[in-house]
């Protein structure tokens, strides 16, 4: 209650100045936005954009303009997508940016002045309030101050931070900072990033950027690698393996037409250029970019951001999530959850109406708490008792406090006075660490030991636990008349006692708070097991606190719980082995947590971290799938993650891997069809080469198909409905792949029918043994009725390479609403097959002629044959699909 010291009149100007350029720019490692040029150079150097512009650029100068025209045509748009999606959430991102670059007031020249967070530098004095985010890692000098250091340490319970005992400024500004820990009790250590939620105080700035507490979490990001996506890599394979085997067939085919069969040079080489466009997989990169875009773009929809479009196709293989607890099972918010009074307890989830006990416990906690607090505890405190006690004479919202005695190092409590009816007389509101409240009321042992166990009860099961008392006191004339020191109440006359030791109280009771789980966290729950995916919760918050949350959402029934200074005894294998038997950990420090992701992923696990804080950050990246809050979590943890849920709700989680799930199934049932398709593209392509027949397909016909083909792949596979019991079977495992040979022999199989059925009716049509039709057309003609067959069985073959159950509903008119673009797929072929037929010009450029009525029965025929193919193919199918859906349940 003396006056303060005068403030420190802080850096100068030019000092600050100096400081800013020697020090560099208060700004986290990383946390420069990507430039458009940056986003198109990622774009354009992926493997499979690179091969769709050699292949467009190679078409184009062998002059095959309508080819390569369209393969150019596609790269722009799915170069267009990409971008799109990426500045689209690059903006979104940077509108979040602000919470992590916070505006500073500072003292300098003697005045203070509110400065940009990337101005503040080494030495500068940090003036704080409630509600101010701390721009750098600083050391109290003046004042107490409440702070929310949950980002840092994983604490939902704000801690107290009390001045430096020494406040010579060297002391505080050492060049190195001090080796300290977030979430400390009665520190003068304040970090960057951190909120003061009640006070106001004075601090020295210690540490800047990379410097700082979050900087140096932010600096182990550079050396966490981000794992390649699972189809990136096999991709890469199958695309590099197929180029070879394309340029090997048709070099292969160019010295048997010119050497073998006798034609010239230029025809070899125009069929090996037909059989290399037929071999040529630009299907594949499309499929990959353009269905993992979309998915992108679908899963925004859900409020989840993609920053890496990877994380979508390995969201679906997700085996383990393991998720922080504070801001992502909870809701980083307290509420009141148990009073204790008298020895009786109230619930407020319990009973209808606060009972009379418990009116007086409320009424104090309120008059010792401000009437618009910025503490979680205080917010609480404040909610309960407007709720229960509203309308009532107990809530008196228009009492000013007379004086105060704040929170001290001494007294771990605090005590509002009011003026009261007696003259003189003043009525006392205190709260505070129950152990400092019963020893203010000097309670007998018995009492204290009774109460102890009830708050140790309580923090069992994890909860905070504040004491509440009241008092009375009369107070005596100041021998200041006039009284005008700066900490007076505005009645002067009274002289205040120096601690709060010299009133006498009374112990009203407990009051416990809780930070609630979010509401949907259990059904969330629940759908992950459902869908085969472990969940684990990784926290730095107390053992009991996170044993209590993972009962009350239902996350595990097994009761053990791996702690810090656990993980730290034991070695890989131990710890590994320990972790196949444990879904609680607690106590984790960051490098802890980036740990045990590495260790479930070499045990063969796909794993989703989730989290807020800069504590998750190493973690996030190093993930299979990092996933941060949006609303709650820091620059460091948005940077680091590949997917940021906007709304932070736990439940948009599950339905990113339901559309990580769905998108993986249509890209493999895409890749299937277009294994299947090549097959008699390659076949009508080089048998009859080999069989010295007319050529069947040339490489007008081929671009004409690649119009069907590529929409196909592009479009009506990506919009494909989910299959039924999607999140009820289990993950796909790391290495399965729509590239598969058991996925890409089926395609094989399917395509080898095709091509068998269609080479069968053209040498027939030739005047091969065969039907009645046999010899009857001639080789225009015969290849007219081949031609039509081949368009026609390529919308057949997309119908039979749906989703099973998808494909089985297609019948019923609300599943074949699913997908919009099957219609017009089948209006496309149809238009395609009218034109070719009725332009004269276009049928002469393609070799064709108009299909007579043998024609039609020709091509009639093979197109039955073609549906009983794919039809008993489909049959062989199910037996394998009926054991994975058993499997599933």
């Amino acid at each position: 209650m003396n006056n303060p010291a005068p403030t420190p009149p802080g850096l100068g100007a030019t000092e600050a100045a100096a400081r800013l350029a020697r020090d560099g720019p208060n700004l986290l490692p990383g946390s420069a936005p990507r430039t458009t040029w940056h986003m198109v150079r990622d774009v354009v150097t992926e493997p499979m954009f690179l091969m769709l512009l050699t292949a467009g650029g190679i078409y184009l100068l062998l002059g095959d303009r309508a080819e390569a025209a369209l393969l150019l045509a596609f790269v722009f748009v799915v170069i267009g997508i990409t971008l799109a999606q990426e500045r689209k959430t690059q903006r979104a991102l940077e509108s979040l940016r602000d919470l992590s670059a916070p505006r500073a007031l500072v003292v300098r020249d003697g005045q203070e002045q509110r400065i940009p967070g990337r101005d503040v530098v080494r030495g500068d004095l940090l003036v704080l309030h409630e509600g101010d985010r701390v721009a750098a890692d600083a050391v109290l000098l003046r004042g107490q101050l409440t702070v929310d250091e949950s980002l840092l340490s994983g604490e939902a319970v704000p801690v107290n931070k009390l001045p430096l005992a020494d406040t010579d400024p060297a002391a505080s500004d050492a060049n190195q900072a001090d080796e300290t820990t977030p979430g400390g009790d009665g520190t003068p250590h304040l970090f960057a990033s951190t909120v003061v939620t009640k006070g106001v105080g004075l601090a020295r700035v210690r540490a800047t950027g990379a410097e700082t507490a979050v900087g140096r979490i932010g600096q182990a990001l550079a050396v966490t690698v981000e794992p390649p996506s699972g189809l990136q890599r096999s991709s890469r394979r199958l695309i590099l393996q197929l180029t070879v085997a394309g340029l090997a067939l048709a070099t292969a085919q160019i010295l048997l037409g010119w050497l073998w069969d006798g034609h010239s040079l230029l025809a070899s080489v125009l069929s090996g250029i037909a059989l290399a466009m037929a071999i040529l997989p630009e299907e594949i990169p499309v499929i990959l970019t353009v269905f993992l875009a979309l998915g992108a773009w679908r899963i925004s929809h859900a409020r989840v951001l993609t920053r890496r479009m990877s994380a979508v196709e390995a969201l679906g293989a997700i085996t383990v999530l393991a998720t922080d607890k504070t801001g992502t099972l909870t809701q980083n918010r307290m509420r009141v959850a148990e009073l204790q009074a008298g020895g009786e307890h109230f619930g407020p989830d319990s009973q209808a109406s606060l009972p009379e006990p418990f009116h007086e416990l409320t009424e104090f906690a309120m008059l010792a708490t401000p009437v618009d607090p910025f503490d979680p505890m205080e917010k609480a405190i404040q909610t309960f008792g407007r709720h229960w006690l509203g309308g009532t004479e107990h809530v008196h919202a228009d009492w000013s406090p007379e004086f105060q005695y704040a929170l001290s190092p001494d007294i771990l409590a605090m005590t509002l006075v009011f003026s009261s009816e007696r003259p003189n007389g003043h009525l006392l509101a205190t709260k505070g660490a129950p152990e400092a409240v019963m020893d203010l009321c000097h309670l007998p042992p018995a009492e204290r030991a009774r109460l102890s166990r009830d708050v140790h009860a309580m923090a069992g099961r994890g909860l905070r636990v504040l004491g509440v008392a009241r008092g009375a006191w009369l107070g005596r004339e100041s021998a200041e008349e006039d009284g005008d020191g700066p900490d007076a109440s505005p009645n002067t006359s009274v002289a205040w006692p120096v601690s709060q030791h010299d009133f006498t109280f009374r112990f009203l009771g407990l009051v416990a708070f809780m930070d609630p789980p979010r509401p949907e966290v259990p059904a969330a729950l629940a759908e992950c097991r459902a869908a085969g995916v472990r969940v684990i919760m990784m926290t730095g918050d107390h053992p009991t606190t996170a044993s209590t949350i993972a009962r009350q959402v239902g996350l595990s029934e097994r009761p053990a719980v791996l702690t810090g200074p656990d993980i730290a005894a034991l070695d890989d294998v131990t710890l590994s082995e320990r972790l196949r038997q444990v879904d609680l950990c607690a106590r984790l420090q960051p490098e802890q947590k980036l740990r045990l992701v590495q260790l479930l992923q070499q045990d063969g696990e796909v794993v989703a971290m989730t989290g807020d804080g800069v504590n998750d950050a190493p973690a996030l990246k190093a993930a299979d799938v990092g996933i941060a809050m949006g609303e709650r979590g820091t620059d460091v943890a948005r940077e680091a993650a590949a997917l940021v849920l906007l709304d932070d709700s736990f439940a948009s989680i599950v339905a990113a891997v339901r559309q990580g799930r769905r998108i993986h199934d249509n890209i493999t049932h895409a890749t299937r069809f277009v294994f299947a398709v090549h097959v008699p593209v390659i076949a009508l392509t080089l048998i009859p080469v080999l069989l010295h027949w007319p050529a069947l397909l040339l490489p007008v016909h081929i671009v004409l198909l690649e119009l069907l083909i590529d929409p196909a792949c592009s479009i009506v596979f990506e919009a494909e409905p989910e299959a039924a019991g999607l999140m009820t079977r289990p993950p796909r495992p790391r290495e399965a792949s729509p590239f598969a040979l058991a996925n890409l022999g089926h395609g094989l199989l399917q395509g080898a029918g095709l091509a068998a059925i269609l080479l069968a009716g053209y040498g027939a049509l030739l005047g091969g043994p065969g039907p009645a039709l046999a010899g009857t057309l001639g080789e225009a003609a015969a290849r007219t009725a081949v031609f039509m067959a081949l368009v026609t069985g390529v919308f057949l073959l997309v119908l039979a390479n749906r989703s099973p159950r998808s494909a089985d509903a297609a019948s019923h008119a609300s599943h074949a609403s699913g997908n919009v673009w099957l219609p017009r797929m089948g209006a496309a072929v149809l238009l395609l097959l009218v034109a070719v037929m009725a332009v004269p010009w276009l049928r002469r450029v393609m070799g064709l002629a108009v299909p007579g009525t043998a024609g039609v029965a020709a091509a009639t025929l093979m197109l039955l044959a073609i549906a009983a193919w794919l039809w008993g193919t489909r049959r062989l199918a199910a037996p394998r699909r009926a054991r994975v859906d058993t499997a599933a349940q």
